[in-house]
């Protein structure tokens, strides 16, 4: 099943205190970029993270339950953030932004 791009644009909405939030559609599916990294998707019209550690902790600490899981079969887990909750979605895509490493220069 594909993403819908109204979902996409709520989650986008959430984001939107963070100027360099981006998306890009991927066979169906989007990508979630800040900062040009990757930080998470759409999947299912589903809002994933990246699992870094400071990430899940922030979850933890705001009293929200730690899920984990698949985008699609094959793939590695990846947190399920409420994506109701804005600030803290913000900031769990800063940290794990600023955790990842900057993207390489293509030739």
């Amino acid at each position: 099943m594909a993403s819908s791009k109204e979902y996409l644009d709520y989650v986008l909405e959430q984001l939107s205190p963070l100027p360099d939030v981006s998306s890009r559609p991927m066979m169906g599916e989007y990508v979630l970029y800040c900062a040009g990294r990757v930080v998470g998707g759409i999947y299912d019209d589903r809002f994933l993270l990246k699992p870094v550690p400071e990430a899940a902790d922030m979850m933890k600490e705001a009293g929200r339950e730690l899920r984990l899981e698949l985008p699609y079969p094959g793939a590695k887990e990846m947190l399920v953030p409420d994506v109701d909750d804005s600030e803290l979605c913000c900031r769990m895509v800063r940290v794990i932004a600023e955790k990842l490493p900057p993207p390489k220069k293509r030739r």
